[in-house]
Formats: structure tokens, C-alpha cells, sequence
């Protein structure tokens, strides 16, 4: 086979226009195959939770809902924003009361940790550092809540998986908080950067679960 034929045949694969290369392992994420692509795909849910999600209270539906779509895309599933719609739509009512309980428990947390900060309270310092590890434990619970919600477990499912799901994977809740992190100074820098800052959480709770690991690779060799 002629170098032409050779590219060709590898363009055919990867887009999935002509037959496939038996040698070639199965993408991880066969959607992903273009990344120019892919950011106007993160962009546009970044978009479309920050729309969903103007009440705050609705954020965790917003989140779930782009979660999923993004899954779609990654996994080259049918990816139409009709799905996204239904999400929205099939788990609004249950996720607005895990907004409620998140904006109570964020200000809570933000209290607890300016008024530690102020000197007004003796032991301050622990006090803080409590409410910081609140806001992390907070955000996680969220992240994870949301990539675990489908309109079958709905969010009562989602939230009794919380537990399992974190024990399974700790690291991947430091890279979640990580997330929030990132997401939270670079809005604060500039606003309008909650957009894309959005697009990269909900594709961060997609990808970070699906992430090689070393036991999971181990454990592949062996078979």
C-alpha cells in the first residue's frame, strides 16, 4: 500500500467514512476525533448550562444535562439537542431541591469562612480551614451527582451513589475539586469566562471517570 493509500485508509477509520483498520485498537472516544470540533461542542453547552441554570437552583439539572450530552458526543451517540432539552425537562423538578440544598450549604459555608477570617471567633484559623473543606466536599458531591444522574436513577439514585462512586475513585474527586477551583478563579478574573469555564467542568465529569489508571491498566494486561 502506497503512502496516499496508507493516510487515506487511516483518515477513512478515524472518521468513520470507510472500513475500518483491524490493527487499530477502539477509540476511547470515537467522537472526539476532531478538537477544533470538540471546543465548539463545550462552548456551546457551556452556553446552554449557564442559560439553564440563571436561577441557580437549577445548576445541578444544567450540569447533569450537559454531562450527558457531552457524553453522546464523546461516545459518537446521537448527540441532538433534543436530548439535552429532555434531560432538562425529565429532571428539573428533583434537581431543584439539590439546588436548594447546595445554595443553602454555599452560603453557610461562605459565612462560616468570612466571619472565621474577620477575628471574631476564637479558633478562627480551624474554623476556615473547616469551611474550605466544606466548599470542596460540596462541589465534588455536586460534580459526581451530576455525572451520576440519568432519568433512571434520577436524583435520589445519583445522591446514594455519591459514597460508592468517591471511595471508588478518590483521585479523581481531587481532580474534580481541581475543576471547581479552576472554574471559580477564572470567572472571577473575568465573567465572562463562566461560560467555557462550564463547557470545561461538565466535560471534566465526563472525562476524569473514564481516565486510564494504573490498576485498571494492570488489570487488562493480566487478561
Amino acid at each position: 500500500m502506497s503512502r496516499a493509500s496508507s493516510r487515506a485508509a487511516r483518515r477513512a477509520d478515524r472518521t468513520g467514512s470507510g472500513p475500518t483498520l483491524d490493527s487499530a485498537p477502539p477509540a476511547r472516544f470515537p467522537g472526539a476525533t476532531s478538537w477544533f470540533a470538540l471546543l465548539g461542542e463545550v462552548l456551546l453547552i457551556g452556553v446552554l448550562v449557564a442559560l439553564v441554570a440563571l436561577p441557580i437552583i437549577t445548576l445541578p439539572i444544567a450540569l447533569a444535562a450537559g454531562v450527558r450530552h457531552l457524553r453522546r458526543y464523546l461516545l459518537a451517540e446521537d448527540s441532538n439537542m433534543s436530548f439535552f432539552w429532555a434531560d432538562v425537562k425529565s429532571g428539573v423538578l428533583g434537581g431543584i431541591g439539590i439546588g436548594f440544598a447546595a445554595a443553602f450549604l454555599l452560603l453557610v459555608l461562605i459565612l462560616d469562612i468570612d466571619i472565621a477570617q474577620s477575628g471574631a471567633l476564637p479558633g478562627g484559623e480551624f474554623i476556615a480551614v473547616v469551611g474550605w473543606v466544606g466548599l470542596a466536599v460540596l462541589a465534588v458531591a455536586l460534580l459526581v451527582a451530576a455525572g451520576a444522574w440519568s432519568p433512571e436513577t434520577r436524583w435520589r439514585g445519583a445522591v446514594r451513589a455519591l459514597p460508592r462512586l468517591v471511595r471508588a475513585d478518590p483521585i479523581g474527586a481531587l481532580y474534580l475539586v481541581a475543576t471547581a477551583i479552576f472554574a471559580v478563579v477564572v470567572t472571577w478574573q473575568l465573567f465572562p469566562l463562566l461560560i467555557p469555564a462550564l463547557g470545561c467542568v461538565a466535560l471534566a465529569v465526563v472525562a476524569v471517570p473514564e481516565r486510564p489508571r494504573r490498576g485498571q491498566d494492570e488489570q487488562l494486561e493480566d487478561h
